[in-house]
């Protein structure tokens, strides 16, 4: 052991843990496991010679009578801990503790000093008054059932001559009396049980007389003697101390060769008592909210602790108070901020067990109908009755109603007060007959009003398949308080966790019965033919149909086609559906492959580039690809990209990466529909100084800048000229700034509310959790862009739960929920775990974040993926929590080395001279030239509008006056100007008079010229573009803005015939390149950018009908430039406003 070692264990602080039972063992494993920093050394003693055990299972032991199945941790567990942080001893009971000097004694005369102690001491089973101990201990044949002693000593009893084959009665028809009674029924020793029980019906404390009813007559089915509303007066017994039977109430005698007591517990308080603790009378160690008790340094926890006067004989509370406790050691200062201490609430005693053969469940406030101040009302009772199932199996609010579509109920008024046939379904209203309903007010006060006021009941019993549902919600339905199951407890998770967060319920209560249609994926399947689906382009369904049919086979075909999806893209998941269903029914084979280009999904190409160790785009296509002298596409350019960042996360202004970026990666900024870009600095957390606001001010003001404070607690620049970009970025990297990646498909923001640094609702620091997520997650490229969202308490400020990944505080950790979304297809973030305490909250997003990268398909939002993901979210927890894939160690190594490579891209440009000319708006001069018109709205300046739709617009070579063979070469650029390289395609743009030209290099194919102007929107961003290949070898630049593919040759558009541009013809000569050009006058004819400059005016005129089909017509004989027919504009000037002189 090293010397920081031995130091680190002689620093730790020793708690001593009384008690080795269930609860006992649950504190200290949460302890151990949340004590990441090894703060604390854990010694306990347990008095029996087992290991602990479960308890709940002991009447499996009838069955294997083995203790080592039901041990909670395996003998290997316990021999594998430290000794220096885990010592244990069984058989050595704990027989005093002296607050005082810290220490206790054990059975074995052992001293053991502590830090702190808990008291986890549990129970003992409680006899009648007519049995004392020493009565007990002399009469034979009379049980507890409590331990596996007990369970050893029944066992063997029963096999004794003259006990065998006789009868056991067990006396209580509670939980443990049931589970008695079941372990007895099924020893074959045993030939006949009976059942005690003082109620009219068992299981009095978890269900009503209806659902009591339905349990005993399941119990009396199966030959078991049930003898109810009696009590018993005292036992009989032979003259040698043999049990014989019971003297009951009424008088009778019944006669028994054994007995099982099942009537309660007592909490064992003896050791705090002699300690001169503080108990209660009845009996438990009085502990306070934090779980202390009145001495220093000591808890309890368990059956023994009295929590404000109860004591709880469930294993729920007591794990709960184990959570408590142990989150408190550990957890209220960590490494990623402090979280309020947790305290003791009303513990939740839903159960849900098998009991008799029977499920039986009880949830929530399940009495809530027979609480006192309730008591005062008037009961109005409506039926409803159900028509028979064509299945006798009971219907679950997950199930679909066999009488669908027709209705499935009708109310009738049960005037003859005779009860229904079949099965019924009863609604009890209750209002309140002497007290006005007072005016409500606030959200808040309509939920308290709801959650404590009025209620309704919704029953369902069907005594033929021993079934039957409770049901309590508020007077309005919004509110689910609690209920009962019998028989079918199916839906038993989802109901609890409706009660625990109080959630307001969005379907009819009906439905929790009678269930609900399950819908599946929309695929239009009851839309007709003439639904629009695509309201941009004004297709229907029915089109689809017809290209399918029509030999469309890809996504990308049905867009060039019809132009399905190319407007706002809002449609396109409908679009997606319809045509797979389209597919399917032409009897078409479906493919996810990445494109034309890569034969298999991202996630097959994922697996490849990480075992293959690939590490450029050239490597990977060689390696992977269809063809390997392609040079790719629009589609798997930024998706290997984005892989690449991944794995390696090496700069994408690396020649080997910048041409598979998209815009906005190119330029690590988001291109904006003017040419312009944003600029959008990191802000963790939205938490910022005043000093950084005062560069922020500066900064916009001095370029000229649009300012904006976004959803994601950020502040944007907007309108940044490309080549200002490293200017800006200097300045704003000297001010304590970093890159914001808003331009990545990456981590945007981690949003927070002020959590406990402010708010006096605050439970957890969300603030500084925030900031540890963002500075850990940041620059972390993705399939789709990442946000996320830290609440510090159930308020929800920071709308966590609309993001991919969201935190919740709560009085017990964290609640983590996953995939959610806003955008045109919103998605609610779905519950992942729950109570998560501090230490453990990163770990678990790590590796949901990787497995997405992993395996989602390219540009998938987290919400599709889950949506998508075989299994679902269940699913999901088997493998991230549950590690069943036993990926879970990769996955964290994973993440722990990709966060590990984070650097400031744009720290790394600034400081690079050769990387700041790339951000040059012209190579062949520093001249700049506006893109848009600009105005002024609410004092800001931002670009004119574009019109609702452009009228299309082809351009040809031979649209401009001088003849190409007039045309000269005229130097444009030097050859340097373009980075050239082999690694990847490169471009740059240059001014030649008012026209925009953009240049491309492609490795081993040469320079291509074209104009910079897309028609689609008149935007001159062709520069900015990626190059690509199609499966037919024509090579084209794909537009940033809204991906119109125009071929480098002849300017052709691939996927849209409404446009095309001027291709130029490229040579290089000593190191200069060449453009074979007209004059500069006649090239501005056609495409100058003050002709093509989208004004102010431009909506206007286009909006009123001018410009319907433009199309610069051929030349002939000196004409003028003119318009093709059926538009609206004729000469030089457009509608007769010379600002849209095309």
């Amino acid at each position: 052991m090293s010397d920081s070692t031995t130091t680190q264990a002689q620093q730790r602080k020793t708690i001593f843990v009384a008690g080795l039972g269930m609860v006992g063992i649950a504190f200290i494993e949460k302890l151990m496991n949340l004590d990441e920093a090894m703060h604390y050394r854990i010694v306990t003693c347990g008095e029996e010679m087992h290991l602990a055990y479960n308890r709940v299972a002991l009447t499996d032991y009838f069955q294997h009578r083995s203790v080592e199945k039901l041990y909670l941790n395996q003998a290997d567990w316990y021999a594998k801990q430290d000794p220096e942080r885990f010592m244990f001893y069984t058989g050595e009971q704990v027989t005093s503790l002296d607050p005082a000097t810290h220490t206790v004694r054990t059975s074995k005369d052992r001293a053991i000093k502590y830090d702190y102690c808990v008291i986890a001491t549990g129970s003992v089973s409680t006899l009648p008054p007519y049995i004392p101990p020493d009565r007990g201990a002399k009469v034979q044949g009379v049980f507890v059932y409590r331990n596996i002693s007990d369970l050893d000593s029944i066992l063997a009893y029963a096999d004794k001559e003259g006990i065998k084959g006789g009868k056991a009665v067990v006396i209580g028809g509670g939980l443990l009396g049931l589970e008695a009674a079941k372990a007895v029924y099924d020893l074959e020793t045993i030939s006949k049980v009976a059942i005690v029980n003082r109620q009219g019906y068992p299981l009095s404390r978890q269900l009503d007389k209806e659902g009591g009813e339905i349990v005993l007559r399941r119990i009396e089915n199966m030959g078991v003697e049930v003898l109810t509303n009696i009590t018993v007066k005292d036992i009989t017994a032979a003259e040698d101390g043999t049990f014989t039977g019971l003297e009951m109430s009424d008088g009778r005698h019944v006669e028994a060769h054994m007995v099982i007591y099942a009537i309660g517990i007592t909490p064992r308080d003896d050791l705090g008592r002699a300690a001169g603790l503080k108990c209660q009378e009845k009996g438990g160690i009085v502990v306070d909210d934090l779980l202390k008790t009145s001495a220093e340094d000591v808890y309890a926890i368990g059956e023994c602790a009295s929590w404000r006067g109860n004591t709880y004989g469930l294993i729920a509370p007591g794990v709960e108070m184990a959570d408590i406790l142990s989150f408190n050691f550990t957890q209220t200062e960590t490494s990623i901020g402090g979280f309020k201490p947790r305290v003791m609430n009303a513990p939740d005693l839903s159960t849900k067990l098998k009991l008799m053969g029977v499920d039986v469940a009880s949830f929530g406030d399940y009495f809530a109908d027979k609480s006192l101040d309730r008591q005062r009302t008037k009961k109005s009772t409506a039926t409803m009755e159900i028509a028979a199932p064509s299945t006798s199996a009971p219907l679950s609010w997950n199930q679909t109603s066999a009488n669908k579509p027709r209705p499935v109920w009708e109310i009738k008024e049960d005037r003859a007060g005779a009860a229904p046939k079949g099965a019924v379904i009863t609604t009890e209203a209750e209002t309140t007959a002497d007290e006005k309903e007072k005016p409500k007010t606030g959200h808040a006060k309509r939920k308290q009003e709801a959650l404590e006021g009025p209620i309704e009941c919704l029953t369902y019993r069907d005594p033929f398949s021993f079934v039957y549902k409770k049901y309590i919600f508020s007077a309005d339905g919004k509110y689910l308080l609690g209920g009962m199951m019998v028989g079918d407890t199916s839906d038993y998770v989802k109901l609890v966790a409706l009660v625990k967060k109080k959630k307001l319920i969005e379907v009819p209560p009906s439905q929790f019965i009678l269930g609900v249609e399950k819908k599946g994926e929309d695929e239009g399947a009851d839309l007709d033919d003439d639904t629009q689906i695509c309201s941009c382009h004004n297709v229907l369904k029915g089109t689809i149909a017809q290209c399918i049919k029509g030999g469309v086979e890809t996504i990308g075909d049905l867009k060039a086609k019809t132009k399905v999806g190319t407007g706002c893209g809002g449609c396109m998941p409908l679009v997606t559906n319809i045509f797979k269903a389209e597919m399917k029914k032409a009897g078409h084979a479906l493919n996810n492959n990445l494109c034309p280009h890569f034969a298999m999904s991202r996630q097959e190409l994922f697996t490849v580039v990480k075992f293959r160790r690939l590490k450029t785009f050239t490597e990977i296509m060689e390696s992977a690809g269809v063809n390997k002298n392609s040079i790719g596409c629009e589609i798997c350019k930024p998706t290997i990209g984005s892989i690449l960042s991944s794995l390696y996360n090496e700069h994408v202004m690396n020649p080997v990466h910048h041409a598979n970026q998209d815009t906005n990666d190119r330029y690590m900024a988001n291109i904006q529909r003017n040419g312009t870009f944003s600029v959008i600095p990191r802000v963790a957390a939205g938490e910022i100084t005043p000093d950084k606001l005062i560069v922020l001010g500066q900064v916009a003001k001095k370029y000229g800048l649009y300012t904006k404070i976004t959803g994601g607690q950020r502040i944007d620049l907007f309108g940044a000229k490309k080549q200002d970009l490293p200017d800006i970025w200097e300045e704003l990297i000297a001010a304590g700034f970093e890159s914001g990646h808003a331009y990545g498909k990456a981590l945007r923001t981690v949003k927070s509310c002020v959590g406990t640094t402010w708010c006096r609702y605050g439970i957890g620091d969300s603030v500084g959790l925030a900031i540890e997520l963002e500075e850990r997650y940041k620059g972390l490229r993705s399939p789709h862009k990442i946000k996320g969202g830290v609440s510090g308490c159930v308020r929800e400020c920071a709308e966590a739960q609309s993001k991919d990944f969201g935190l919740i505080a709560t009085d017990k950790g964290w609640n983590i929920f996953l995939a959610g979304n806003g955008g045109s297809t919103p998605r609610h973030a779905t519950l992942f775990a729950t109570d998560v305490p501090p230490s453990k909250v990163i770990r678990t997003i790590d590796r949901f974040l990787m497995y997405y990268i992993r395996t989602a398909d390219k540009l998938m939002r987290t919400a599709r993926w889950v949506e998508q993901f075989e299994g679902g979210i269940e699913r999901l927890k088997k493998i991230l929590l549950d590690d069943e894939l036993g990926i879970c160690a990769e996955l964290d190594k994973e993440m722990d080395e990709l966060v590990g490579t984070y650097y400031d891209e744009w720290a790394a440009v600034v400081k690079d001279p050769n990387r700041r000319k790339q951000f040059r708006q012209f190579v062949n001069t520093d001249e700049a030239r506006p893109q848009m018109e600009m105005i002024k709205e609410r004092n800001q300046a931002r670009p004119a509008n574009w019109p609702k739709t452009f009228p299309p617009a082809k351009l040809h070579v031979s649209s401009i006056r001088t003849p190409k063979s007039e045309w000269k070469w005229r130097e444009v650029a030097a050859v340097e100007d373009l980075t050239p390289t082999q690694a990847g395609t490169t471009s740059a743009a240059v001014k030649y008079g008012d026209s925009q030209l953009a240049i491309f290099h492609i490795p081993k194919r040469g320079y291509y010229a074209t104009q910079q102007m897309c028609p689609h929107k008149r935007a001159f961003v062709l520069d900015h573009g990626i190059v690509g290949d199609d499966p037919n070898g024509n090579v084209y630049i794909s537009c940033p803005l809204h991906k119109r593919n125009y071929k480098l040759d002849d300017g052709e558009c691939l996927n849209d015939d409404d446009y095309s541009i001027i291709a130029f013809d490229v040579k290089e000569e000593n190191d200069k390149l060449h453009l074979l050009l007209p004059e500069p006058d006649d090239l501005d004819a056609v495409i100058g950018t003050s002709k093509w400059m989208v004004r102010k005016a431009t909506a206007e005129v286009i909006e009123r009908g001018g410009g319907d089909a433009l199309e610069i017509a051929e030349v002939r004989d000196g004409a003028d430039i003119g318009v093709s027919a059926g538009s609206a504009c004729t000469g030089g000037s457009c509608g007769g406003v010379k600002s849209m002189d095309w």
